[in-house]
């Protein structure tokens, strides 16, 4: 007989886990509002064509069919459809939107990881300048600091690093192809091979610290500063360094890490992305970046753009579960309704027990440890 449990990477969540989640998510929205974003809600399925600029190399969507044989997913990402709305309803711009919700991945079987996640985030639509990627950073310090995270590394990269020194390079396209596949892969005998064919140009000192390029800002910066002048590169470097001194500013305990060596983490980010994690664990607890050309995946005209998605699950995992105080049922007899419900609203943690008989009511509460309250022996 097929086993009728849980498919693999799914779980139900009830008691002091769930209570966990929706205070956070709770907390999360309240910065939000507090911030003057507005709430947007999009459906949980969508057109599996909305997600073609999503990068799922290692996490697949559910697919499924609607009555017309057109190909439906549940939604794995809650940006690309913001951008769909945006593009299909003429909402003026610019906007800022938060929203909550699950968002469906089919993760590799064995790999501790679930299917279903829920995110709190937002994103800032027709906003073009440093101003959106520092109120994204500014939301996601915040967002840790309400739910209870008290060490968080926050890491800095840009899509337009690595693309724009590959582009510098003095090698033909499919040279430059393999050279970033070795890179991204961290295969280092491979990388060295081709990057040894210009270890007497001026990129040689570079090339040769590329693959390492990650840590701590000042340390990454004083490797970038062996690059041979390039004219695309200016814009990157300047709003990085503008961004770390705007966070030492504004949070000098903050540590802040940069990563100029892997690829994007979203195939459609265009500019600078930001991640935050603690140690030891295997999740980021945001993500979030600049995607000034999605929109045009759904229309013509370009619109600048930045989001961040907060993990609530694993801002969940970092918070000590609370332990529940007992609580305290409240027996009465049906015509007794109204006294009831006065008990209710004055007796904290309590609920009404809609036991038939005083029997039934002692039996839940010595089976549920629970303190109970008999309305009608004043009787």
């Amino acid at each position: 007989m097929k086993n009728r449990n849980l498919p693999s990477g799914t779980r139900d969540e009830f008691g002091p886990r769930a209570a966990v989640k929706e205070q956070i998510t709770a907390k999360l929205l309240a910065i939000l509002k507090q911030r003057g974003f507005e709430k947007l809600t999009t459906p949980i399925l969508e057109y599996a064509d909305v997600f073609k600029p999503l990068n799922l190399t290692n996490n697949r969507a559910y697919q499924l069919l609607d009555e017309q044989g057109e190909a439906l997913v549940l939604r794995p990402d809650l940006t690309l459809p913001v951008a769909r709305m945006l593009s299909t309803t003429g909402v003026e711009l610019p906007a800022k939107w938060y929203y909550s919700g699950d968002v469906f991945r089919v993760k590799k079987q064995l790999s501790g990881s679930y299917n279903q996640i829920s995110e709190a985030g937002f994103e800032l639509v027709g906003y073009g300048g440093l101003k959106g990627e520092w109120e994204s950073l500014m939301i996601a310090l915040a967002g840790c600091r309400e739910t209870g995270v008290t060490e968080m590394t926050l890491e800095l990269s840009d899509a337009r690093f690595v693309a724009s020194v590959l582009e510098a390079l003095p090698v033909p396209t499919p040279t430059k192809q393999a050279l970033q596949q070795a890179l991204f892969a961290k295969n280092l005998t491979t990388y060295q091979q081709i990057s040894a064919l210009l270890a007497k140009t001026p990129f040689g000192p570079f090339l040769a610290e590329w693959p390492w390029l990650f840590g701590e800002f000042d340390d990454v910066m004083k490797v970038v500063a062996k690059l041979p002048a390039i004219p695309a590169l200016t814009p990157v470097i300047d709003d990085l360094k503008a961004t770390a001194a705007f966070l030492k500013q504004q949070a000098p305990s903050q540590r802040v890490v940069l990563d100029l060596s892997i690829p994007s983490p979203q195939r459609y980010y265009t500019g600078m992305a930001f991640r935050g994690y603690t140690q030891n664990a295997s999740d980021y607890l945001f993500s979030g970046g600049r995607y000034d050309d999605l929109l045009k995946s759904f229309q013509q005209v370009k619109e600048p753009a930045v989001g961040l998605a907060f993990d609530v699950d694993a801002l969940a995992d970092k918070v000590a579960t609370p332990a529940t105080p007992p609580q305290t049922l409240i027996y009465f007899d049906a015509d007794q309704w109204q006294l009831a419900e006065a008990t209710l609203a004055r007796t904290p943690n309590s609920t009404l027990c809609l036991a038939d008989s005083r029997e039934e009511a002692e039996r839940i509460a010595v089976s549920t440890a629970k303190q109970l309250i008999d309305l009608t022996e004043s009787r």
